[in-house]
């Protein structure tokens, strides 16, 4: 199959990409997949400041190569560096009605949450978000796109724009790529809301062992637990949230000694912290490896983009050769 994903470079990763990112390398295995960082979407909400956007670049590729990305198995590229995403944008949005964007699921929602927070995004850019994604997909006449559940309306709408172009230029150019849906384990931040780096309440996925501890620590956990003989209730506890998903083999250990007042929070905690620590030794060695190799990180990206050109190059060949154009 040939796979289509990509990330807005907004920020460091935090270790809720790290499940995203697993699913991204165990598709490179058996598939051709193009990753790509999404630099102008990253504009769609943050044209008015661009000042970190090419060490977000940077900072994006340097995550994805400690996840695991391989540059010899997948094209990874970054938008911007393949100019016919801009022109398939711009041919499809003269046969996309303007009803299809507006009644976009997320598109209101989006407006009304970040309006809130001070954000002027009543743009055609924002607008057309949902068309140019739809634009990465079918350049590339992907099969399938990792994706979760919130982003399968923008799915459902690139197989619509698949379907519309097909039928009005008599051709079958376009497949309608398919979700390909993962297991991906939803983590809170420590205060117990989403994860974000806005909330200052992610880990990240280069965090040192020593922000791991301090995270870990600040975590929320039952507060009807006074004393560390009192009995616990890890059914409500963060930290043991954690503890099912970086602690597995000791998980049941952790809760029965936690219903029985056995192990105190900090104890608990300082378990959770080194279990986390060792889960993200070997993507900081990653890490730490291309970080040294920066010559090395702009071949990755310079190779990707021509590869990426080539097969976007032979779509819109056809796809001009379909309209007439």
């Amino acid at each position: 199959m040939r796979i289509l994903s990509g990330m807005r470079p907004t920020g460091r990763l935090h270790i809720g990409h790290l499940s995203v990112l697993k699913n991204w390398v165990r598709l490179q295995e058996e598939n051709d997949c193009f990753y790509f960082i999404s630099d102008w979407h990253a504009l769609t909400t943050a044209y008015d400041d661009t000042s970190e956007l090419k060490e977000n670049i940077r900072s994006m590729l340097l995550d994805w190569l400690g996840a695991g990305l391989d540059p010899e198995r997948s094209t990874i590229f970054v938008q911007s560096h393949v100019k016919e995403h801009a022109e398939l944008h711009l041919l499809f949005s003269m046969i996309t009605p303007l009803s299809w964007l507006e009644r976009v699921p997320t598109y209101k929602d989006q407006i009304q949450q970040l309006g809130k927070e001070g954000k002027d995004i009543s743009t055609y850019g924002f607008l057309g978000y949902p068309l140019l994604m739809t634009a990465d997909i079918l350049i590339y006449r992907a099969d399938g796109v990792p994706v979760g559940e919130d982003q399968l309306p923008h799915l459902e709408f690139c197989r619509e724009v698949a379907r519309r172009f097909n039928y009005l230029y008599k051709t079958e150019l376009f497949p309608e790529p398919q979700a390909l849906l993962a297991e991906v384990a939803m983590l809170p931040g420590v205060d117990g809301r989403k994860m974000s780096k806005s909330y200052h309440n992610d880990i990240p996925m280069s965090a040192s062992p020593e922000e791991v501890f301090e995270k870990v620590r600040m975590m929320v956990t039952d507060p009807a637990r006074i004393h560390k003989t009192d009995p616990g209730h890890p059914e409500i506890c963060l930290v043991h949230r954690y503890h099912e998903i970086y602690n597995g083999e000791e998980v049941e250990e952790t809760r029965v000694s936690c219903r029985g007042g056995r192990i105190g929070c900090v104890a608990c905690k300082k378990r959770l912290a080194e279990k986390i620590n060792a889960f993200l030794e070997p993507v900081r060695e990653r890490r730490a490896y291309w970080t040294a190799r920066p010559n090395y990180l702009e071949e990755i990206l310079t190779a990707g983009a021509a590869k990426a050109r080539a097969a976007a190059r032979q779509t819109m060949a056809m796809v001009r050769e379909a309209m007439g154009v």
